[in-house]
């Protein structure tokens, strides 16, 4: 299982968010290469990386920034954040991103989406994002009508090579994973997930090792990697044990 370090991007600096909410943001650090380059040296293997100004706006905010990152590091790195239309998805792919993560395109231009997956076959995830069991778009700002599951029945069958599930609810407070949502989600596509959102101990991650062999494709951290409740390079040793 991989364990994936999360780093979101808004004004420049790496913050976190809570709840998803633009007006409760704690500033982690500064220099966004900078801290890639602090991750990549303790081991990860992917990096994940949000452009939060993006995703509220529509359009990449932090492109510049974002590819600098890229190149700064050996290992892959994934993005999302603002990515609705090809053109976009082909400047990232072009300019040493791994993966693009498509979110609120996803609901509203399927079509984009399935000939994104055929154009980039395994280079294209979808973003989750679930309130209750509705999916959230725009940054989380507004509510699609649509349940989650129903969701990701249709991006199995467009191709995506996967999908990264976030309980927004949980996202940035550290109280924890809740997997029934998650566990009804591996029940009902086979695509790899990876979940993001509450995990903030060790014994959060071992209890997501469970389901593994259901689908858990991995985890994704960033607040309790900024705080130290999670050592990045000891949980790394904790996934592969």
């Amino acid at each position: 299982m991989l364990l994936i370090p999360a780093i979101d991007l808004k004004d420049g600096r790496c913050v976190r968010l809570y709840q998803g909410d633009y007006t409760r943001e704690t500033v982690y650090a500064e220099d966004p290469v900078s801290q890639i380059r602090v991750f990549a040296a303790q081991g990860a293997k992917k990096i994940h990386i949000v452009d939060l100004s993006g995703a509220r706006e529509g359009h990449p905010v932090h492109f510049e920034i974002i590819v600098r990152m890229a190149k700064a590091v050996s290992v892959p790195v994934e993005v999302g954040g603002g990515i609705r239309d090809l053109a976009t998805i082909e400047h990232y792919l072009d300019s040493g991103v791994a993966q693009v993560i498509l979110g609120t395109v996803a609901c509203r231009n399927p079509e984009l989406v399935k000939e994104a997956a055929r154009l980039f076959p395994g280079r294209i995830l979808v973003s989750l994002d679930v309130r209750g069991e509705r999916v959230a778009v725009s940054g989380w700002t507004e509510a699609e009508d649509i349940h989650y599951l129903e969701m990701a029945r249709r991006l199995e069958d467009a191709g995506v090579a996967g999908l990264i599930f976030t309980e927004i609810e949980r996202d940035g407070t550290g109280r924890g994973v809740y997997t029934e949502r998650l566990e009804r989600l591996l029940e009902t596509v086979k695509l790899p997930v990876v979940l993001a959102g509450g995990v903030s101990t060790l014994e959060d991650i071992r209890r997501l090792r469970g389901l593994e062999p259901r689908g858990l494709h991995g985890v994704i951290v960033g607040r309790a990697i900024y705080e130290g409740t999670i050592n990045l390079a000891e949980a790394l040793r904790e996934v592969v044990a």
